[in-house]
């Protein structure tokens, strides 16, 4: 069977992954690309790099007959996809990449991005679409809302060590770098060439980074009290890829065997050997995830370090796990190329 697709948002970085990926689908066909200020424009126009593939020309989102598609990956910014998804079909699977369902508390989203929620019957429905821990929920979902690329790659270094309570959740420090298409493909002043080049800087300092809410509302829930990680991002002069190092207070061992149990069956989390760390450079371009821990010289100190590539991973390809899930087909399929090296 074979699965029509559309993708709203397409003339994005995180729709021009989908679309990349997608084509490899066994079972998927990309029906409908919309992208409002583009309509009427080739991909190959938007996107040369993708000129290679016989594709759907961009059009409006209400052009597309969506009685004629089986899911709709939803690829806008954030505040417009609430008012889109409220608005398409109610027997519709929607995977949303925006922040607009992530936050299950309509007050929390409204605190961390500024605007009341206007889809409330939409977020009741909505499932956090984390794969490797929602994955039963996401079958059977009408709505996914994927995570942000900082809050995937944060989780997967603590969400375990969290749960069985191996580390002191009041000593949890995260210290994460990440790739300039994680700010999207808008123009701004701060991510020319000539201001991000030879040099990053932190930024969202001392506790205003949005994906915040996703830490508190995803490590409170599976502590069953508070629990408030200390974070600060930094932009880095990359294109692709997130590195989170994270200070624990805990046994080295004991939290390299609580990662290495949680993930043993996970394809697409991989557990480095006890000392080895991981690099964006072995993950770009994929679906994989890898994980290093390492001892610290203080004692019951513990260093682990998360890696991957936030357009794939961390927002797309996540997204692709989570439609298979949806749509009943292998979870890996579409999604087992190699990383692209050097």
């Amino acid at each position: 069977m074979t699965h029509k697709i559309a993708i709203l948002g397409a003339s994005g970085y995180t729709g021009a992954e989908l679309v990349r990926l997608i084509a490899e689908h066994p079972n998927m066909e990309i029906t409908a690309l919309a992208a409002e200020r583009k309509a009427g424009m080739s991909m190959a126009q938007v996107f040369p790099h993708l000129r290679h593939m016989s594709l759907p020309n961009l059009c409006k989102i209400s052009a597309i007959d969506f009685s004629q598609i089986d899911l709709c990956f939803c690829a806008l910014p954030h505040k417009t996809s609430q008012e889109v998804i409220r608005d398409l079909p109610n027997d519709l699977k929607i995977i949303d990449l925006s922040a607009d369902f992530r936050l299950r508390d309509p007050e929390e989203y409204e605190k961390w991005y500024g605007n009341p929620h206007s889809a409330l019957e939409q977020q009741e429905e909505a499932v956090y679409g984390l794969t490797e821990f929602y994955r039963d929920d996401i079958r059977t979902a009408r709505l996914v809302a994927g995570t942000g690329c900082n809050a995937a790659t944060g989780q997967y270094v603590l969400r375990p060590l969290i749960s069985t309570g191996v580390i002191d959740l009041d000593d949890i420090v995260l210290d994460l770098k990440c790739a300039v298409s994680g700010a999207g493909r808008a123009l701004k002043e701060n991510l020319l060439h000539a201001e991000l080049s030879e040099g990053y800087n932190a930024y969202a300092v001392g506790g205003t980074h949005r994906h915040l809410g996703e830490f508190d509302q995803e490590f409170s829930a599976l502590a069953g009290r508070t629990v408030h990680v200390q974070f600060t991002p930094h932009l880095i002069p990359a294109n692709r890829g997130i590195l989170a190092t994270t200070y624990v207070k805990g046994d080295s061992a004991s939290v390299y065997e609580t990662l290495a149990n949680a993930y043993e069956n996970e394809p697409f989390i991989q557990m480095l050997p006890f000392g080895e760390t991981p690099s964006t450079h072995h993950v770009r371009g994929s679906n994989f995830c890898h994980i290093g821990v390492v001892g610290d010289r203080i004692e019951r100190r513990t260093i682990v370090i998360g890696a991957l590539d936030n357009l794939t991973k961390g927002s797309s390809g996540q997204a692709l796990q989570n439609a298979n899930l949806m749509l009943g087909e292998d979870e890996t399929a579409g999604l087992m190329m190699a990383p692209l090296f050097p």
